[in-house]
């Protein structure tokens, strides 16, 4: 696992990188986990919930170069299925947060040309949140750019118990057998069904850890860790990453 520590602004141009759009060495799938929010916010004497509000930017700047480079998934960790236990005043302006973004970016996502999916529990989430999420995929529908993944309210541990579940029912229905599991099924079963795994995952803040996240997708997905808190994790940084990924040879357990 690769440490980055870029520094530096937005001002720099893809090209200047050696990115472009289509560029075969660019990753398909990108997902982030974005961390540190909390942590910025109270190293500069603001409350948790400022850090937040200024992720949203980083939120923004990350979809726009995405869809600029052509990036076909983009998968951003939101709510993890642990995030509950955080105080509850942090909890109602995360939801309060989120349901703004989904009325506030819906415009932008519509000029962007995002499709939008979003995987995760719905069971716990505020009416409100879940109606508007449904209300930003039905109008992105027939959207044909980047895919931008909402995980919410998403654990990996999570998943892959309700995929079992899944097989389970139709193995006791008669319709499947235990030997007819394999990783194609499993992979049919989980909320990503349908997406290429992740090639590149990005964690700000410095953690090093998957945090029970795309915990059966991230078999060989490439890691790339910065320093950099969420709400400071610039364009510049995410370009980057994407130039580091695109210079690393994926041999997927061969020679």
């Amino acid at each position: 696992m690769r440490a980055g520590r870029s520094a530096g602004g937005d001002s720099a141009s893809d090209s200047a990188i050696g990115l472009a759009k289509g560029d075969a060495s660019l990753p398909a799938h990108v997902a982030i986990i974005m961390d540190g929010n909390g942590r910025w916010a109270q190293q500069r004497g603001l409350p948790r919930i400022e850090g937040h509000r200024r992720g949203v930017d980083t939120v923004r700047m990350v979809c726009e170069t995405s869809v600029r480079l052509g990036i076909e998934t983009l998968t951003l960790y939101c709510l993890s299925s642990e995030n509950w236990k955080r105080p509850q005043e942090e909890l109602d302006f995360l939801m309060e947060l989120l349901q703004r973004y989904l009325v506030e970016e819906r415009q932008l996502i519509m000029d962007q040309g995002l499709r939008v999916r979003s995987i995760g529990r719905r069971d716990r989430l505020p009416a409100g949140v879940v109606a508007e999420l449904d209300k930003t995929i039905e109008l992105a529908a027939g959207n044909q750019g980047t895919r931008l993944v909402m995980a919410i309210d998403y654990g990996g541990r999570d998943e892959l118990i309700q995929a079992f579940q899944k097989l389970g029912r139709e193995i006791a229905a008669g319709r499947l057998t235990p030997d007819e599991i394999d990783e194609p099924r499993v992979s049919a079963s989980l909320d990503t069904a349908g997406f290429s795994d992740p090639d590149l995952l990005i964690r700000t803040g410095g953690e090093m850890r998957v945090s029970n996240f795309l915990l059966w997708q991230i078999s060989y997905t490439e890691l790339w860790v910065t320093q950099r808190a969420w709400p400071e994790f610039s364009r510049q940084d995410y370009l980057a990453a994407l130039r580091d990924y695109a210079g690393r040879n994926r041999r997927f357990g061969g020679i």
